[in-house]
């Protein structure tokens, strides 16, 4: 177990109960003197004390929170904390962040070390508006509601009820007729609570909107560039990246449908045959229980490296796992870093299919980053741009492929599994694409209609569809699929990233095939710099490109296809 360090600013047994608890530490890091280079870096170590402190006590809110919706008390702490603390700290942050490059000293800072943290400051001073503060809270207390809304969302099936993600196990069903009256009860609950989640999408647009244009931008997606820190590429990349896929990777997607269709021997595809084994085996069950799923996945790290396995036992030695589906639970899963114990937390909704192992060691590769940054002096390096957090975690779900024979019988059971991922990740490029290019939409669009917003979800989903699949007679449910994405809703715009940091996973992936040692090293290397160092170069350390040209998309997309071959 990790040994938890004594503050050297803050009291121990500090306790945010108002802001009137918190207020004198900023106040005081806001009036200290700084006369020399020393002074500025220990008062930078103290405001990281500080930021971790906070950053955790918000963490702990959240994670409770998503463990029971139902619990009207930890639903009350955490808006607490969004409404009352958090609008009071970022004015201080703003002038904080002022004081520190104002600062004679700051250019006698090490300009490699500090380069990236640096430039970091400089943008949120750019974008900071105080007329914001409230806005935010308020989109914090309105995003939120996605997660009661979706977690409250319960289905019967053949007597019992079920959360939607354990229902959807039942799409995996060799009985057709069975797989289709559960999409049509998970899809019919979903529709139930569109005009409720369409309000709410709505009022998000609005705020949203309004902090763009008042911290000087024509629309939310330029804002979000910004303050996302997206310094390594454009809105303009991002639209290559559209079009890579639509030309790479569409038409393997395609070749999947149609081997899909021919081997389940039917005349068309509907959605509730996209899921179904196409032998008309029965869905694997790799794990019985939230702890088979956890002493397996301990085992499936550790023959990749020791190193990985004992971070999970860390956690689990620290209850710092929720791991099974439940009445009540917020839907999804996370590995939410906490900043100051450096021991995060992992989030999800196991209910015994393949997809949760693979968001079992998709978290697990999040919590081997937090683990391997967790020395670095400030925790503001800890803070990695998506792009570099979901390359650990998606890197770490084919790096562990062979360890996850763990979770199956034999090897016709693990080589489905596998073939089930590898096929994943070829379909999901494209709902990434989609999912991308409708927030480019939508926040450039800040005035449209809910009916304008449906009928564009609709086109830019059939750009990126294969057009194998019917959706005769449920076009309505089509036309709201999009309220499924949580990331609309609670996180906007954090999307691409995945689809970067799948490409990088999938180069670290045909790096470790070829040596494996060398391939772990880089991606340990990689990870334990944090957000030090430009994207780019981080992704250079793990000995991967950051490219999104399409020649480069489909030679990663012809390693995989091979890989694949393997396995059918």
């Amino acid at each position: 177990m990790l040994v938890i360090t004594h503050h050297k600013f803050l009291p121990d047994k500090l306790k945010i109960t108002s802001w009137a608890t918190l207020e004198p530490y900023f106040t005081q890091l806001l009036e200290r003197n700084i006369t020399n280079k020393a002074e500025l870096e220990l008062w930078l170590k103290h405001r990281s004390e500080l930021e971790a402190f906070v950053s955790e006590n918000l963490a702990w809110r959240y994670v409770k929170m998503t463990c029971d919706t139902n619990n009207k008390d930890l639903e009350k702490a955490y808006l607490f904390f969004v409404t009352e603390i958090e609008p009071k700290i970022s004015p201080f942050n703003d002038k904080l962040n002022r004081k520190l490059i104002d600062c004679p000293f700051t250019n006698e800072l090490d300009k490699d070390k500090y380069f990236v943290y640096l430039r970091g400051i400089r943008k949120e001073l750019e974008i900071f508006r105080e007329e914001n503060v409230p806005i935010f809270a308020e989109i914090q207390t309105e995003s939120q509601k996605y997660g009661a809304i979706v977690g409250s969302m319960m289905v019967e099936v053949d007597g019992k009820e079920l959360t939607l993600q354990q229902a959807s196990n039942y799409l995996k069903n060799t009985d057709r007729k069975k797989r289709e009256e559960v999409y049509r009860k998970i899809m019919n609950k979903r529709l139930n609570h569109s005009k409720e989640l369409d309000d709410l999408f709505d009022r998000l647009v609005k705020l949203r909107h309004r902090v763009a244009v008042n911290a000087g931008f024509s629309n939310f997606r330029d804002y979000m560039f910004a303050a996302l820190g997206r310094f390594d590429y454009t809105p303009e990349d991002c639209f290559a990246f559209h079009d890579s896929v639509r030309d790479a990777v569409l038409p393997l997607c395609k070749e999947i449908n149609e081997r899909r269709k021919t081997e389940l021997g039917y005349s068309e595809l509907r959605p509730w045959d996209m899921d179904v084994d196409t032998k008309g085996r029965t869905p694997l069950e790799p794990f019985t229980s939230g702890k088979d799923l956890l002493d397996k996945t301990i085992k499936c790290f550790n023959k990749i490296d020791p190193y990985f396995a004992w971070c999970i036992e860390t956690m689990d030695e620290m209850n710092r796992l929720d791991l099974e589906s439940r009445k009540g639970k917020a839907p999804g899963g996370y590995n939410y870093p906490m900043s100051e114990t450096n021991v995060p937390f992992i989030f999800m909704n196991a209910a015994s299919s393949v997809r949760d192992v693979e968001t079992m060691v998709h978290e697990g590769g999040h919590a081997v980053h937090s683990f391997l940054s967790k020395d670095l002096e400030l925790a503001a390096f800890k803070n990695c741009p998506s792009e570099v957090a979901e390359l650990a975690s998606m890197s770490m779900e084919l790096l562990s492929h062979e360890g996850q024979d763990a979770f199956y019988q034999n090897k016709e059971e693990f080589n489905r599994a596998m073939q089930e991922h590898l096929e994943g990740i070829i379909k999901v490029l494209p709902w990434i694409a989609t999912i991308d290019k409708f927030q480019h939409w939508i926040y450039t669009h800040p005035t449209h209609t809910a009916t304008e917003r449906k009928k564009a979800w609709v086109d830019i989903h059939n750009e990126f569809s294969t057009g194998l699949v019917n959706y005769s007679g449920l076009e309505e449910n089509l036309a709201y699929s999009w309220q499924k994405q949580l990331h609309l809703f609670e996180v906007p715009f954090y999307y691409i990233e995945y689809g970067i940091a799948q490409l990088g996973a999938i180069s670290i992936w045909k790096n470790f095939k070829q040596d494996r040692a060398k391939a772990v090293n880089s991606y340990k290397e990689a990870l334990s710099l944090g957000y030090t160092k430009p994207m780019k170069e981080i992704y250079e350390t793990a000995d991967i490109r950051f490219d999104f040209s399409r020649n480069y998309i489909e030679s990663l997309m012809q390693f995989v296809t091979t890989e694949l071959k393997r396995l059918l």
